[in-house]
């Protein structure tokens, strides 16, 4: 046994991994082609981070200057080889990206595939994997790789069944080389005709060769090598000259994804700083687009040289979600991470994309409503962020945006629409905040709303209990909380008459004595007892009083900050209620505040109920409800 076979080292793939490799081993996906794609495209990552790197140390690209990717096929040997001359991987960069998946949103993904849905392949490219889709096309994989300015190649080789090793191995120069022992039932992938095809469709946006090399069984292997692709910057080109496949291709190459982009941002910059903008939209949200990093995903390069792909000065936050290339004529080629930082460059390009981002959603908006509302379905929660980041472009962010509302039904409205639509007496915009869309339409603070034909927007993203703190008003008009106390709903038209004014003071006279029980007995858990204007089937609810935290605010506060105070809520009760009238009558009689306590608890119990709060006591809460019970079923 020679030394390299006795250095030879089998390991484990992580548990992820096995099992993404059950899925592509048996997969029946249509479009196993994208292997190819995803190979090469890691392959000219490979190479434009050498080109970045070798700005600062020339030596890595001495004698090898001339980057490519080359495409071998065997038909005799049923293999196909896809090398690179690029920056090259070590031992510990093997395992690390090969062995295991070192990414953040791995457990999102593996909860979102199923060993049924051979759809749920396309998740595969939004987490940058691409490499294991060889496995369905291949029965063995061998890695052989040498990272630049180290002597060492490395050989990682696994038929995907749990298991890979590491040897010791040789290759001449640095990059990386990928042998794929093609299936019986895979040979289509063997013929150059095939592979030419593939090459243009998925991957003729790559800005450096692929190259296609002449089988060396065939008979006429002393063929000559062809370059499959166009081989330039595809952002650099001009828009007339590019079709949607080409952009689509190139979408999918830039952000590892698999679908379509809802929106193309193409154009070139010129005047005192001059660079090229090819952004995307996705259709479909990245898996990582909550993550507590927010970062950005855009390609930086200057003069066609790749940069980074970790430059969060290029765009806001909330516009995260986008993907594409950023290519600069201005910048120095040897940025480093500080001077991207401070860069007035950076800065400069910077507002000028973010203003025609937001402009090009504008328009889309504005010509495209059910596309614009699908781009809001899975990013908006994310634009909105904006609203209260980005001070300079708030109003416009907030024309923006979309809400389902009361009398929206499925559809959603924008605050224009709103205001268009509200009542010639009403002087604020009105909102609820929760969790959960189906439960804030059953909430008890909507009823008098409804009952007046008031409109109120419905909202349910985390982020929508902070940025209206930071919005005081839309076109003149306060924008206001349905769940705090007032006496709005009274100053609206739809009020009652003279005769049912009268009925409503005599109802309300008829409950003090109840209201005077409850304050007793609830004391401070409550600020206050009021009669409500706006429950017309519900006994109580709690409403936020002037100046207090809005109650959802407070409950997300509670949630991811810690947050430890409560703020005692204002008590409302409806006096038309069948149960409070009954328990009106009873709150007059003498010893009432001993005999109907616990009737009085039950009704803060049930208004945060109600309002998702959880019980105070839920012994003394179950005790309550028990005892209530036994006496109606006695009566």
């Amino acid at each position: 046994m020679n030394s390299e076979s006795q250095s030879e080292e089998k390991r484990t793939f992580g548990a992820e991994v096995s099992r993404l490799l059950h899925l592509m081993v048996h997969s029946v996906y249509s479009e196993k082609e994208i292997f190819l794609r995803e190979l090469v495209s890691n392959a000219s990552d490979a190479c434009d981070r050498l080109r970045y790197a070798a700005l600062t140390d020339a030596k890595l690209l001495s004698g090898d200057s001339d980057l490519q990717v080359t495409l071998t096929p065997n038909k005799k040997a049923k293999t196909l080889t896809i090398s690179d001359n690029g920056v090259g991987m070590n031992k510990e960069d093997l395992i690390e990206n090969l062995g295991t998946i070192a990414r953040s949103g791995t457990r999102a993904f593996f909860d979102g595939l199923s060993d049924d849905d051979p759809a749920d392949m396309s998740l595969i490219g939004q987490f940058g994997i691409g490499f294991y889709s060889s496995f369905m096309v291949a029965d063995n994989v061998d890695v052989t790789s040498r990272k630049a300015s180290e002597e060492d190649a490395w050989l990682w080789s696994s038929d995907g069944l749990g298991e890979y090793t590491l040897s010791p191995s040789a290759r001449d120069g640095r990059g990386t080389t990928i042998v794929l022992h093609i299936r019986k039932d895979q040979k289509d992938y063997l013929d150059p005709a095939n592979l030419r095809r593939i090459i243009k469709t998925h991957s003729d946006h790559i800005d450096l060769p692929v190259v296609l090399m002449p089988d060396p069984s065939a008979k006429d292997s002393e063929g000559e090598s062809e370059t499959l692709n166009t081989a330039s910057a595809l952002w650099a080109r001009p828009k007339k000259d590019i079709n949607v496949e080409q952009y689509k291709e190139f979408y999918n190459h830039v952000g590892h994804t698999f679908d379509d982009p809802s929106l193309t941002i193409h154009y070139k910059a010129e005047g005192k700083i001059e660079y090229s903008v090819l952004l995307f939209v996705p259709t479909m949200p990245p898996f990582d687009l909550f993550e507590p990093t927010r970062k950005s995903h855009l390609k930086l390069y200057v003069r066609r040289v790749f940069i980074t792909d970790d430059c969060d000065e290029l765009l806001p936050p909330y516009l995260r979600f986008l993907r594409g290339v950023i290519d600069s004529e201005d910048l120095p080629l040897n940025m480093s991470r500080e001077m991207l930082q401070n860069n007035p460059v950076i800065a400069r390009i910077k507002t000028a994309v973010t203003k025609r981002v937001i402009t090009e959603l504008e328009k889309k908006a504005k010509k495209d409503a059910d596309g614009y509302l699908k781009f809001w379905q899975s990013f908006g929660a994310v634009l909105k962020e904006g609203i209260y980041e980005d001070f300079e472009r708030k109003d416009r962010l907030l024309k923006l945006a979309r809400f389902k509302s009361t009398t929206s039904g499925d559809g959603y409205t924008s605050l224009e629409e709103y205001v268009g639509r509200m009542k010639d007496d009403q002087t604020a915009i009105y909102y609820i905040t929760g969790d959960d869309l189906e439960a804030i339409r059953r909430s008890p603070q909507l009823e008098g709303f409804a009952a007046k034909g008031v409109e109120v927007l419905l909202m349910t993203d985390a982020v929508d209990d902070f940025w209206i703190t930071s919005v005081p008003d839309f076109e003149g008009k306060a924008l206001k909380s349905a769940t705090r106390s007032g006496d709005d709903l009274d100053a609206l038209s739809g009020a009652s008459d003279e005769e049912d004014k009268d009925k409503d003071a005599a109802a309300n006279s008829n409950v003090s004595p109840l209201i005077a029980l409850l304050k007793e007995t609830l004391g401070d858990h409550v600020k206050d007892v009021r009669v409500s204007s706006r429950l017309t089937e519900s006994p109580v609810c709690l409403v936020a009083d002037e100046g207090d935290t809005d109650m959802h605010l407070e409950r997300l506060l509670k949630q991811h900050q810690g947050h430890t105070g409560t703020t005692p809520r204002v008590l409302e009760i409806n006096p038309k209620h069948d149960l409070i009238l009954a328990l009106s009558e009873r709150a007059a009689e003498k010893g009432a505040a001993d005999t109907y306590a616990d009737d009085a608890w039950l009704l803060l119990d049930q208004a945060r109920i109600v309002e998702g709060e959880p019980v105070a006591d839920p012994a003394a809460f179950s005790r309550r409800l028990a005892n209530a019970m036994s006496r109606g079923l006695k009566m």
